[in-house]
C-alpha cells in the first residue's frame, strides 16, 4: 500500500481526483508543491502543497500550504496537531487576528506566518513553551499587526528570526538570551538607539545581520579585535548612524561577502582596513558624507569586489588611478561626487564591467577610447560633467551597449550608436546632420537629441519596423518639413520637434501614428540591471531541508525615462509611468496651413502642443475625440472661426490655450471649460462668454488682425506643461490623470473689430 507519494517540481494542472483520498487510504505524506493544480484540498496527515493556486478554506493537517489563495481563518482542528514541527502557511489570503492556536502547537521548529494580512497584536510571549523552535519567520502584509515582545526568559534555541516590518521600536529583549542564531532580520521597523553590539557578541554564528530601514543612531562603536568569521551578510543601511568608521572595521568583518552601509551620516575617510575584506562582493558605502580620494584600500585590495557603489558622497581628486586592481568588478557607482579632471585607464583591469556611472562630477577633456575595451558594458553613464570634443569611435565596439547617456556636457559630434537602445546626448554642443542610422535602427527605442546643434532635414530613411518610443529632437536646427516616412513609427508614444525651423503643412498621416504602447513583461521602461548574486542560507533540520533566500536590495542601475521642459519646470516619467505618457510637440516652428483634420484621431494622446506656429483656419471639430487629451495647446497661431463645442466633451482637459489666434463667438462653459480662467483665451478680442467678461451680441463685426504678446518668442514645450500626477503606485496601471498648468504670457491685443461667424459679436 502506498505511503509516500512526491510529485513535486512538475507541470502537473488542473483539479485533484474526487477519489484520491480514497484511493490513497494508508498515504502519510504527501508532496504536490511546485504544480499548477487549483480547486479546494483534501485532509490529509502531512501535505506539501506550496507554490501552487489553491484556493477556499485550509484543510485540518498541513505541513506547508505557503504561496497558495487560501482564505478566512486557520480552523481550530490544528491544535490537535501536537507532533507538527513545520508549518508554513505564508503567502495567502488569510485574515482577521494571528491564531492563537500556535501556542498550543509546541513541537513547532518551523513557524511562517509570513505575508499574511493579520490583524490585531501577537506576542511572541506565546511561544515561551516553544523548547524547539529553531525558525520563525513572521512579515505582515500590511500595518494593521503590532508585534509585542515583552521581557521574558525563552526556552528554544532560535536559528532564524524574521521581524521585519512588525512596528518594533526597541531591539526585542528576549534576543539577549540567544546565542545559536546565524539568521536575523529586523529590517523596516522603528528601532532607535545604537548598533546592538551585543547580538555579535553573544552570537558568534551570527552569519546574516539585516537591520536596515530603521532609526537607529550614533557612532559605530569600535569592536574588540576578535574576528566574526561566521558574519557574511551585514545591512545596516537607511538609518541615521553618524561619525567615522571604525579603523578596524575590515579586521573584525573579514569574511563579509555582502556590505551596505548607505543612506546614513558617515563621513570621513574610509579605514585602511577595508582593504582586509578579501572576500567582499557588494559594498555599498552611498548617500553618506565620506570624503577624501577614491578609496586605495578598496580599488586595489578587495578583489572579489562585483558591486561598489561610492557614489552620493564627497570623494574627490583623480578618477581611475593606476593603482586599481578590480578584476571582478562588474557595477561600479562613482556618480554625484567631486572628482575631476581627465579619466586615467586604472580601470582597464576591469575586464568584466557592465555598470559604469560617474554622472555629475567634474571630469573634463575628452572621453576616453579605452572604455571601447569593455566588451559586456550594458550601462555607460557620463553625464553632467565638463566632458568635450567627439564621441569616440571606439565606443562602437560595445556591442553589448544598451543604455548611454552622455547628457549635459560640451560634446561636438555623433557617433553610430545605432545598436544601442537608449541613447541621451541632450544638452550638448553637437553639430551635424542627424545619422540616418539611428533612425534606420530596428534596436533604438529612446532617442534624445533635444538641445544641441543639429542642423539639415528630419531624415526621410526610416524603418518601417523601428521600435522607436520616444523621439526627443527639441531646441536644435532642424528645419524643411516633416517626412511622411515619420508616420511610419508605428511604436512611438512621444515625439518633440518643437523650437526648431521645421516649415509646411502638418502632415495628416501623424494621425495615424498611435501614440500609445501596451507595457510588456520585458517593457523597456521597466529595464534595470541589477547583478546575480545568489546568497542563500541553508537550514537544516532532522527531516527537512530549507533554504531562506537573502533578498539583497540593489539600486536599479539605470530606468528609461523621458525628460520635458515646460515654462519654468521640467518633467522627467521614468520607469513604468512613461508607459502611461503620450503626447506630440510640434510647437515653436513655422508650420503653417490648416490643423488636419486626422490629428483628432489621436485617441490616446494626452498631451498636444501647437503653438507658435503659423497655422490658420478652424480647430477641427474632430478635436472631440482626443477622449484621453488632458493638455491641449493652440495658441499664437492664425487659427479662427468659433472654439467648437464639441470640445466639451472632453472630460480629462485640465490645460487648455488658444490665446493670440482670431477665434470669435461664445466660449464654452460647460464640463471642464468651466475651469478656464481669461488667460486660455488673451488675445481674441472677438471671443465673448462669461469666462472673460465680455457679453455675446447679434450683431457684426468687421475682422480684426489676431495679435501678439508681448512674448513673441517660442514658447517651451507644453505638451507636458503640467503635473502628470499618477493616482497609482509605481506598479500600477490603468488610466492615470495628468494635472497642470499652462500660463500664458502676457501681452496686448488690438482694439480692432473682428467678424463672428454665426452672428454673434463681443461687446465689452
Amino acid at each position: 500500500m502506498l505511503r509516500h507519494l512526491d510529485s513535486s517540481n512538475n507541470n502537473f494542472a488542473g483539479k485533484l481526483p474526487r477519489n484520491m483520498g480514497i484511493v490513497l487510504q494508508k498515504l502519510i505524506y504527501l508532496d504536490m508543491s511546485k504544480n499548477i493544480f487549483e480547486g479546494k484540498t483534501k485532509e490529509l496527515y502531512m501535505q506539501d502543497l506550496s507554490r501552487n493556486n489553491f484556493s477556499g478554506e485550509l484543510a485540518r493537517s498541513i505541513l506547508d500550504l505557503s504561496s497558495n489563495n487560501f482564505e478566512g481563518q486557520l480552523p481550530q482542528c490544528l491544535i490537535n496537531l501536537t507532533h507538527l514541527k513545520v508549518l508554513d502557511i505564508s503567502s495567502n489570503r488569510l485574515s482577521g487576528n494571528l491564531p492563537s492556536i500556535v501556542a498550543n502547537l509546541t513541537s513547532l521548529e518551523y513557524l511562517d506566518l509570513s505575508f499574511i494580512d493579520f490583524q490585531g497584536t501577537f506576542s511572541i510571549n506565546s511561544l515561551a513553551n516553544h523548547s524547539k523552535l529553531e525558525v520563525l519567520l513572521l512579515s505582515p502584509q500590511n500595518d494593521m499587526l503590532q508585534v509585542k515582545t515583552e521581557n521574558w526568559l525563552p526556552t528554544y534555541p532560535l536559528k532564524v528570526l524574521q521581524l521585519p516590518h512588525c512596528r518594533l521600536n526597541v531591539n526585542p529583549s528576549f534576543l539577549l538570551h540567544q546565542s545559536n542564531l546565524k539568521f536575523l532580520d529586523l529590517s523596516h521597523n522603528q528601532l532607535v538607539g545604537n548598533f546592538p553590539t551585543w547580538l555579535l557578541q553573544n552570537n558568534t554564528g551570527l552569519e546574516v545581520l539585516f537591520l536596515w530601514n530603521n532609526s537607529l543612531s550614533g557612532i559605530l562603536p569600535r569592536l574588540p579585535n576578535a574576528k566574526y568569521d561566521k558574519l557574511r551578510h551585514l545591512d545596516i543601511s537607511s538609518n541615521n548612524f553618524s561619525g567615522k568608521l571604525p579603523e578596524n572595521l575590515g579586521i573584525i568583518f573579514q569574511k563579509l561577502i555582502y556590505l551596505d552601509m548607505s543612506k546614513n551620516n558617515f563621513e570621513g575617510n574610509i579605514p585602511y582596513s577595508v582593504g582586509e575584506m578579501k572576500e567582499l562582493t557588494i559594498l555599498d558605502l552611498s548617500r553618506n558624507n565620506f570624503t577624501g580620494k577614491l578609496p586605495r584600500p578598496i580599488v586595489s585590495s578587495c578583489l572579489s569586489l562585483d558591486w561598489l557603489d561610492l557614489s552620493n558622497n564627497n570623494f574627490y581628486g583623480q578618477l581611475f588611478p593606476n593603482y586599481m586592481n578590480l578584476t571582478d568588478l562588474g557595477s561600479l557607482y562613482l556618480d554625484n561626487n567631486h572628482f575631476s579632471g581627465k579619466m586615467t585607464d586604472g580601470l582597464l583591469s576591469s575586464t568584466l564591467l557592465r555598470v559604469l556611472n560617474v554622472s555629475n562630477n567634474m571630469l573634463s577633456g575628452d572621453i576616453p577610447h579605452w572604455i571601447g575595451n569593455f566588451s559586456v558594458l550594458s550601462v555607460l553613464l557620463m553625464s553632467e560633467n565638463y566632458l568635450q570634443g567627439n564621441i569616440p569611435v571606439q565606443l562602437n565596439n560595445l556591442k553589448s551597449l544598451e543604455f548611454i547617456d552622455l547628457s549635459e556636457n560640451s560634446l561636438i559630434s555623433l557617433s553610430n550608436l545605432s545598436f544601442v537602445k537608449h541613447i541621451y546626448l541632450q544638452n550638448n554642443a553637437i553639430k551635424g546632420l542627424i545619422p540616418i542610422a539611428l533612425l534606420r535602427s530596428s534596436t533604438l527605442l529612446t532617442l534624445d537629441l533635444r538641445d544641441n546643434k543639429i542642423f539639415g532635414r528630419i531624415p526621410h530613411q526610416i524603418n518601417e519596423r523601428s521600435n522607436l518610443h520616444v523621439l526627443l529632437l527639441r531646441g536644435n536646427y532642424l528645419q524643411g518639413r516633416i517626412p511622411n516616412q515619420l508616420c511610419q513609427l508605428r511604436k512611438l508614444s512621444i515625439m518633440d520637434l518643437s523650437r526648431n525651423r521645421l516649415n509646411g503643412p502638418i502632415p495628416s498621416c501623424l494621425g495615424n501614428v498611435p501614440f500609445w504602447r501596451e507595457a510588456t513583461d520585458d517593457d523597456s521602461s521597466e529595464f534595470f540591471y541589477a547583478n546575480n548574486v545568489d546568497s542563500p542560507v541553508a537550514y537544516y533540520n532532522s527531516s527537512l531541508e530549507l533554504q531562506l533566500p537573502v533578498e539583497l536590495h540593489f539600486r536599479q542601475d539605470q530606468q528609461v525615462g523621458a525628460k520635458f521642459v515646460t515654462k519654468n519646470r521640467y518633467e522627467f516619467f521614468i520607469g513604468s509611468n512613461l508607459n502611461y505618457m503620450a503626447g506630440l510637440d510640434l510647437s515653436g516652428n513655422e508650420f503653417s496651413g490648416e490643423i488636419p483634420w486626422k490629428i483628432g484621431q489621436l485617441q490616446n494622446i494626452r498631451a498636444l502642443n501647437l503653438s507658435n506656429n503659423l497655422l490658420s483656419g478652424a480647430i477641427p471639430e474632430s478635436f472631440s475625440n482626443l477622449k484621453m487629451i488632458e493638455s491641449l495647446d493652440l495658441s499664437r497661431n492664425k487659427l479662427s472661426g468659433q472654439i467648437p463645442p464639441q470640445l466639451t466633451e472632453l472630460n480629462f482637459l485640465s490645460n487648455f490655450n488658444v490665446s493670440y489666434n482670431n477665434l470669435s463667438g461664445p466660449i464654452p462653459d460647460k464640463e471642464q471649460f468651466a475651469t478656464f480662467d481669461d488667460c486660455s483665451y488673451k488675445g481674441n478680442s472677438a471671443l465673448c462668454g462669461s469666462m472673460i467678461k465680455r457679453k455675446c451680441s447679434s450683431a457684426l463685426t468687421p475682422p480684426a488682425t489676431p495679435t501678439g504678446g508681448e512674448d513673441e518668442g517660442h514658447s517651451m514645450i507644453d505638451m507636458v506643461a503640467l503635473r502628470w500626477s499618477f493616482g497609482a503606485s509605481y506598479a500600477s496601471r490603468g488610466d492615470l490623470g495628468l494635472q497642470g498648468t499652462l500660463a500664458a504670457a502676457e501681452g496686448f491685443s488690438g482694439n480692432g473689430f473682428r467678424t463672428v461667424p454665426g452672428g454673434a459679436t463681443a461687446t465689452s
